[in-house]
């Protein structure tokens, strides 16, 4: 099986997303330097607070050339997840750094005013629909359903970028999104128990 690099860039405590992999019976590795990531088979970017924050920590590392090479030219499958899933398109609401480009979308802040008796951020464990097949979400459980923690959620400019869509407070936002080989995750699978267990197999054995 795949070795998988998960991408240290000093953001979130990437402890919980090793051990749900060593659950799966995943090998897994940290990536810290632009070297570590050209030998990655494939790799999870993990990311909490915000995206200007994210972007400007993940510049100082000096590793968004070796990324670029590694996903765009080599074609190494990637998974973001939450910032790491907002980091992947051009930019955000939040912030006036430029998001790594490689799916057309952008984060925007949820919008409180226009949906009464919505939370911001929205925590909590949410069901999520499929929209399209995809290797992420073969064989899916359910009703299946992830532990959140955002305040902003994705926008995509194609809506054939969208994989899961998830409903809060009346409001349909788009929770996965895959174009090709590069696919992202705005909830926490690693907190996930059963569901992101499942999310995280599927990564690791189909994409």
């Amino acid at each position: 099986m795949t070795n998988i690099t998960i991408i240290d860039y000093g953001t979130s405590n990437l402890g919980s997303m090793q051990n749900m992999l060593k659950k799966l019976g995943v090998a897994s590795r940290f990536a810290t330097t632009p070297g570590d990531v050209l030998v990655a088979e494939k790799i999870i970017l993990p990311g909490v607070g915000s995206f200007d924050a994210g972007m400007r920590t993940l510049k100082a590392t000096g590793m968004i050339e070796s990324l670029n090479h590694v996903v765009l030219e080599k074609h190494v499958p990637v998974l973001g997840v939450c910032l790491g899933m907002q980091m992947l398109g051009g930019g955000s609401e939040e912030g006036s750094e430029t998001g790594l480009g490689w799916i057309d979308s952008r984060a925007i802040r949820f919008d409180n005013v226009s949906y009464p008796g919505m939370r911001v951020p929205h925590m909590g464990w949410n069901e999520v629909d499929v929209k399209k097949a995809s290797p992420l979400t073969a064989a899916a459980p359910e009703r299946p359903r992830f532990y959140f923690a955002n305040s902003y959620h994705v926008v995509c400019n194609d809506p054939s970028d969208e994989l899961l869509e998830t409903e809060y407070a009346g409001l349909r936002f788009t929770s996965a999104i895959e174009r090709g080989h590069i696919r992202g995750a705005q909830f926490h699978p690693e907190k996930s128990h059963r569901y992101g267990m499942w999310l995280l197999k599927n990564f690791a054995e189909n994409c």
